[in-house]
């Protein structure tokens, strides 16, 4: 997982830049944790992370009011000597003088926003969650259905862009076609997008490259999309048996993770965008408690 750049985050949350060294882009972030250094203000270092962005909002803003000038730039020094990569002020707070002293004595970056300390630290973590999280490339189609992010795999040819393409018309979204950046945000969620260069272009065979935003409006597409459920395509095989029931159930492992999947056998005349579709409400249907399958066999048991 690449880093991200104090320039990136600058950008991101339209920071105000206060003491910078022409060096943003130089400095990279490479942890998703974020202090506010109230303790460290008062004199403890122990377990200290000073790769981390530090953020000052009301209470530590407050504490150091109280203090004299000699007193408070000891007490930032301590701080900016540790080596952090940079500081923000929350809130519009004002940089004392000290701050700015020790800021150019270390090479610090000072920066600002008006957000409310717990909205922007809430607001960064997530931030730096997705783009420092664990990613890998699949070869894939990622559209949602329902509110289902369903992912999309198979082998070329199978018609996973086609597929994708008709449920677009059917009114849900697309978000990537060919290939899906996936990362995996926490313990139990994957979070897909397309690359920069291919979002919202789709392939179709014998029609060249498609712009699904331009055909069919901005509704038509998403950014991106957690991966909630896997369907693989694969040609139909004579001699394989397949589920009739959905009585077993699947799983796809990506990243660490195991995605519920099903296997669905691909031949002409089945119309995959509707089977996409119900295998969508069905599995909500599923995750909401109920299972048809399950239901039936109770059924004959009881009968």
């Amino acid at each position: 997982m690449p880093p991200v750049s104090l320039q990136s985050i600058v950008k991101e949350f339209d920071l105000e830049i206060i003491v910078e060294f022409d060096n943003l882009d130089d400095i990279m972030i490479s942890v998703a944790d974020v202090t506010r250094p109230g303790l460290q203000l008062a004199g403890y270092f122990d377990h200290f992370g000073p790769d981390r962005i530090q953020v000052l909002g009301n209470m530590e803003t407050a504490f150091l009011e109280r203090l004299e000038s000699k007193d408070k730039e000891l007490r930032i020094d301590a701080l900016f000597a540790k080596g952090i990569p940079c500081l923000i002020l929350t809130r519009h707070h004002v940089a004392f003088p000290e701050l700015l002293t020790c800021a150019r004595k270390y090479s610090v970056p000072v920066l600002r926003t008006g957000e409310t300390t717990a909205s922007f630290v809430s607001g960064l973590v997530k931030y730096l969650n997705v783009e420092l999280a664990p990613r890998s490339s699949l070869h894939g189609v990622l559209v949602e259905v329902y509110g289902e992010g369903i992912l999309i795999l198979g082998e070329s040819g199978v018609g996973k862009s086609e597929t994708a393409l008709e449920i677009v018309k059917r009114g849900h979204r697309l978000i990537a076609d060919d290939v899906v950046e996936v990362r995996r945000v926490s313990d139990t969620t994957l979070l897909g997008r397309a690359p920069d260069i291919i979002r919202h272009l789709i392939e179709i065979r014998g029609i060249g490259i498609l712009d699904v935003k331009e055909l069919y409006g901005v509704s038509s597409v998403k950014m991106q999309e957690n991966i909630n459920f896997v369907i693989n395509l694969e040609l139909w095989d004579e001699k394989k048996t397949y589920e009739r029931l959905g009585l077993n159930e699947e799983s796809t492992d990506i990243l660490g993770i195991d995605v519920p999947s099903i296997t669905i056998p691909v031949r002409p005349g089945r119309n995959l965008a509707v089977i996409v579709e119900v295998a969508a409400i069905n599995f909500r249907q599923k995750s909401m408690g109920y299972n048809a399958a399950k239901a039936l066999t109770d059924r004959l048991f009881w009968t």
